[in-house]
């Protein structure tokens, strides 16, 4: 791996380093390689360093915290909610009320077999093929169990059935959706929609102005979905600014 700058000066990181991969393929657009910047020593990002490098578009999967620096390319747009501005469509509120029974509770972050057998059905039913649905049990804890920053796992249930697990970091300045998965089997469930709604009251809850999405991709099925979230914020030459219906539209 090649060394690289951070580029924004004003990010107090001078123990930080960065480091920029090798290309691999792209997870989400087919013919397409894609290459990150990586922050390391991971021991050193706390919860305030790591919102600071959220702040300027970097994400985590477990202790690997990174941005996309692809050669060419800048489909993966950073996006968050800015929650007190937050307008909901007739679908939307449907998915609160649909779901509104469900008991939120958080649990330790820890691994749980219920957890991860319902994770192991998600990635199967909704992601087969993508390389997560063969993840072991080793693999899931590395990806959502492990963190140097404020993170809480909380599980939806109704009944004392788990229906959905979500992993959320607690940022200074937001909450940052780190992976939701759920029961993919129930007919007309709305559980994807409601759990990022539920995120949004958390944040206005804890006086917190923005929910952090991760990365928005236009042309990718996966991840558009982002934008039907309104008002929307994407972070675009190193400015966080709302994202206009043109430009969300496909």
């Amino acid at each position: 791996m090649s060394m690289s700058a951070l580029n924004d000066s004003r990010l107090p990181f001078s123990l930080l380093q960065f480091y920029t991969t090798s290309n691999y393929p792209c997870s989400y657009l087919a013919d397409r390689e894609a290459r990150s910047q990586v922050a390391t020593p991971a021991h050193l990002i706390d919860t305030p360093i790591y919102s600071q490098l959220v702040h300027a578009g970097f994400r985590r999967s477990g202790l690997f915290t990174y941005r996309p620096w692809c050669d060419g390319c800048r489909a993966c747009t950073p996006v968050r909610l800015p929650v007190d501005r937050l307008q909901l469509t007739r679908s939307q509120r449907r998915a609160l009320k649909k779901h509104s029974y469900l008991e939120a509770r958080e649990m330790p972050l820890l691994p749980n077999d219920g957890h991860y057998e319902l994770y192991d059905r998600y990635q199967a039913r909704r992601h087969p093929g993508g390389g997560m649905d063969d993840d072991s049990r080793e693999q899931y804890a590395q990806f959502l169990l492990e963190s140097q920053v404020d993170t809480r796992l909380i599980q939806f249930s109704e009944a004392g059935k788990v229906l959905m697990v979500s992993i959320i970091d607690v940022l200074d300045d937001g909450i940052s959706s780190v992976y939701t998965f759920f029961d993919p089997d129930i007919p007309g469930a709305a559980l994807g929609t409601y759990n990022i709604l539920w995120q949004a009251q958390l944040c206005q809850s804890l006086d917190l102005p923005y929910l952090y999405l991760g990365y928005w991709i236009k042309e990718s099925p996966k991840m558009a979905y982002k934008g039907n979230f309104r008002p929307i914020q994407g972070y675009i030459e190193g400015i966080w600014r709302d994202l206009s219906p043109r430009e969300l539209d496909l």
